[in-house]
Order: C-alpha cells, then structure tokens, then sequence
C-alpha cells in the first residue's frame, strides 16, 4: 500500500489480500459488501481509517508473510481487523499483535462487516451506493475467480484446509450461474472455476436440481461446465481431484465448450506416500487416464502439483516420482519440498525429511520438469494459436495461450507495435520457445 493523505469524507477502508485464489473471491466478496454499504476502499495506509488484513496460514512462509503484513499495517495505520485462514490457527495472531481490533477465521464476511460496522460505523444508506451486479473483483477486469463451493471432504495428511475452511458446501447452481452471467455481461473474457475440490461440487447436496434461467439443472461438475460453457467465453478448470466423473467433461474441451485445460493436483507418485498422503489415486491408473484424455482431446493441458520431501519419503518413492513425471508428460508443473505445517498430522507419521535433501531433491524434481517442458514448448513453433492479451508495454503485447492460467503457467510475448484492449483475442503464429514461454507475431 502506498503513501497518500486522505482529502475525501467517506469512511475509507485499507484491504490487503493474501493467499490463494479462493482466499481472493474471499476478498472480493467483502470489498463488494463494504462498497455497497458505501465504504471506500484506499490504497494506502494514510489514506485509510482503518484496515482489513485477509491472510493465508497454509505454509510456514504463508503464516510469516501474513504475520508481516500484520504488523505492517499496524505500524502504518494502526487500526487493523485480521480475517483468512491464520485467523482461525488458534491464537496466533492475537499472541503476536493483541492490539488488532477483532480476529475471524476464513470465509467469514459478515464477521468482517460487523467488526467494521463497530470501529467504522457506516456513514451511507446501502441502498444509494451502487454496486455493479459482478460485484467488485481485484483480478484485472479480463478475467474473474469464480469460486463454486467452500471447504472439503478429504483429509490428507498434509493439509490443514478442513480445519480452517470445513467440510464441502456447494453453492446453488442458479446462483453460481448468475454471477459467472454476471461477470460476462460485464466484459470478462475468461472464468477461472476455483474452489477445494472442484469436481466434488454437489456431492454434499447429493446433486440437487435448481434452476438458472428457468431451467432445470442438477448441482454437478459436469453439468456446471456444461452450462459455463455456453456463455462465449473462456472458462478454465482448478483444484480437480481425479474422480472418476472427470471423464465426461474431456468431450467438453474437445468440442471447444470449455478450455482444454486441467489442474489436478496429484501430490506424488509412488503408492506407499500416496497412502501416507491419504490420495487415494494411484500413478498407474492417472497414467492410463492421462493417456485416454489426451485420445479424446490431443490439444488438452494438463497442470499439476507435486511434493518432495513428505516424510518418510525413500530414494526410492522419489525415482518412482520422477519416472512418472517423465511418462506422464506433463505441461504445467509446480513443486514444494514438504512444509510441516502446524496441525497436519502428516508432521506425526513418519520420521521427516532433512530440510537439505527436500531441497536437493526439489531442484532435481524442477529440472527434469524444465526439460519436459522445454521440449513441448518446441513442438509449438510454427503453430498458429489463439491467445488472449493480458496487457501491452512497449516491447510488445504480453499474452497467454490456452494452456496457460494467469500468475502460474508461462506467457506468449508478440513482437508488436499495436495496443490491445486485454482480454482480446489474437490469432498469432509462434518463432521460438524457453522453458516455460512462447514468442510470438500476429497472424495478418
């Protein structure tokens, strides 16, 4: 947050947002309900009369970057209201800064609302404020998080997430429909479908009919893409946990519906950590299905996350997981060495890994991957893609292609001279590859 004095009278509200795309709709929701109840939001310390802190406390590193921001806050302005996931680890926060005005867990809007109700009462009738029917989002206007339910039913060992967020809750198919109509008629081009476990959606409800638009349709992953699909734009798919119904969405993207585009996480190879991690998939099935999306779509993306390092994890079960890196072939890759976050029962089970050997075996993990990734990159030169523009800057447009979702997958830089409204769509013919981006002209 920057530095500016505050020369307007509307009660101004600070926002830091912290954290993980879900933690980010959690964001967007609040600054949606205090613009509504005609709060400003400020981007600087001076020009707020009081801030609100949305942390992550998944990770060591997400629990001291948030503890930080805390004391940064307090330090600049001094009025501070602590929300997100740290705020529901025990009493950390309030063990570090006592001083903070009120402390809330996770998805917990009205909390927020009614700690600033109580040290910034509202000085305007919500119903004069306008607030424009996508609500406020902080992604640039091009594309928006749209998170379908809270929560999640596993418990792997590693995460902590039902202890801060709880168990699955979907939200209502209609309504979910409505927002992501919402966002489109308000020019966003592209839908980033995010939630803990996006392809449970609807199993806490047992796939219960509502309606959108006087239509009938059942709460389930399959049906919601479906239906996202008909709305014109881009719609990407997160966080999927390889259930078996996964299948029937692969048809989907091969007819265009949505992005060929898939983040499954799938943590591990090797049967034995599986298990430890409680991920029930094994690496010899994902292999087969892996090979079967690629026969029903040939052009589809596959993203996934790994970790090295979980405890008890032998030479052995890390070959297995880099020998399946190399025949899963896969194209969007992120690793992190085991984090022995506080509660995970992971932490218990097995003797843990010295810090020096994850790491070592997290740099080996990403350079092979930088390899797999480097050679698919190459195939795509001499290929005309569609790709979207993210923004224009004087050496250029910056884009990304389908396979790549914004902050975490690589770019496509096209040597150009024109502006572009972002969120266009270009047709361009790629000249060269690196490990992880794609270069580019325009298709005349």
């Amino acid at each position: 947050m920057s530095s500016q004095k505050n020369t307007q009278t509307a009660s101004k509200v600070g926002f830091i947002s912290l954290g993980c795309p879900k933690a980010l709709v959690d964001s967007e929701q609040i600054i949606t309900r205090l613009r509504s109840e005609g709060y400003e939001i400020s981007p600087s310390y001076e020009g707020s009369d009081i801030v609100v802190v949305n942390t992550c406390g998944f990770i060591d590193d997400a629990v001291e970057e948030s503890l930080d921001a805390i004391g940064e806050a307090l330090n600049e302005n001094g009025k501070v209201i602590v929300t997100g996931c740290l705020g529901a680890k025990g009493d950390i926060v309030a063990n570090n800064y006592p001083q903070v005005l009120a402390i809330t867990g996770p998805h917990a809007a009205d909390e927020v609302l009614q700690a600033v109700h109580k040290h910034l009462p509202p000085e305007h009738d919500p119903y004069l404020s306008l607030v424009p029917p996508a609500g406020i989002k902080l992604t640039p206007k091009h594309y928006a998080y749209l998170k379908i339910s809270e929560g999640c039913n596993h418990r792997c060992t590693f995460c902590i997430i039902p202890s801060l967020r709880g168990d699955l809750v979907s939200r209502p198919i209609g309504e979910v429909m409505t927002e992501a109509e919402n966002l489109a008629n308000a020019g966003v081009k592209e839908l980033l479908v995010i939630s803990q476990d996006t392809s449970a959606y609807g199993v806490d409800v047992k796939y219960q009919t509502d309606f959108y638009n006087g239509r009938a349709i059942k709460t389930r992953f399959e049906d919601l893409a479906r239906h996202l699909g008909e709305l014109g734009i881009w719609v990407r798919m997160h966080y999927v946990y390889p259930y078996p119904h996964v299948d029937k969405v692969i048809p989907l993207m091969a007819e265009g519906k949505i992005l060929p585009y898939l983040d499954i996480p799938f943590q591990h190879a090797s049967p034995d950590i599986l298990r430890a991690m409680k991920r029930p998939a094994s690496s010899e099935n994902v292999l087969k299905r892996i090979k079967k999306w690629r026969e029903i779509c040939p052009d589809i993306t596959i993203r996934s996350t790994f970790i090295t390092g979980f405890p008890g994890e032998t030479d052995d079960d890390f070959q297995q997981l880099l020998d399946f890196l190399v025949e899963a072939d896969l194209d969007r890759v992120g690793c992190f060495s085991y984090s022995p976050v506080e509660g995970a029962i992971a932490n218990q089970i097995a003797k843990q890994i010295p810090e020096d050997m994850k790491e070592d075996r997290l740099r080996r993990f990403m350079q092979l991957q930088a390899q797999i990734s480097t050679a698919k990159l190459s195939k795509k030169v001499g290929q005309t893609l569609q790709v979207m523009v993210d923004e224009t800057d004087e050496e250029g447009i910056i884009a990304r292609s389908q396979s790549d979702a914004p902050s975490i997958d690589g770019l496509v830089f096209i040597d150009s001279d024109k502006e572009y409204t972002p969120g266009t769509l270009l047709d361009v013919e790629i000249t060269d590859s690196s490990e992880h981006d794609l270069f580019a002209v325009e298709v005349q």
